[in-house]
């Protein structure tokens, strides 16, 4: 069965930094592009940052520029989700997603991992 299970979530203070995992089972990640996405309370699904399989990142949410990064370990079949700087305001579920490219549709998606940031 092909999964995407998200990992490293939880209560940061602001200012403080997260990284969040990826991993696939039942799949290996390097020809896919991996995508994260995110869904705070009470709000609609935003996409945050995407990496192609050959590791070209793209930033779809101008709030995260300079503060999160996309990085992937295919040795690993994993992909990160680096988060610095964080904001009361980036509280959301994170989901990751995968797919063929970074502008189409995702067809995997985990079920998503909750980053609570607040002092």
């Amino acid at each position: 069965q092909l999964q995407l299970v998200e990992s490293g979530g939880g209560l940061v203070q602001p200012g403080g930094s997260l990284r969040l995992s990826c991993a696939a089972s039942g799949f290996t990640l390097d020809s896919y592009a991996i995508g994260w996405f995110r869904q705070a309370p009470g709000k609609g699904r935003e996409g945050v940052l995407c990496i192609s399989s050959s590791g070209d990142s793209t930033n779809y949410a101008e709030s995260v520029k300079g503060r999160f990064t996309i990085s992937r370990d295919n040795a690993k079949n994993t992909v990160y989700l680096q988060m610095n700087g964080l904001k009361p305001e980036d509280t959301a579920v994170y989901y990751c997603t995968a797919g063929l490219s970074c502008h189409g549709g995702m067809r995997y998606w985990g079920k998503g991992t909750l980053v609570t940031v607040s002092s």
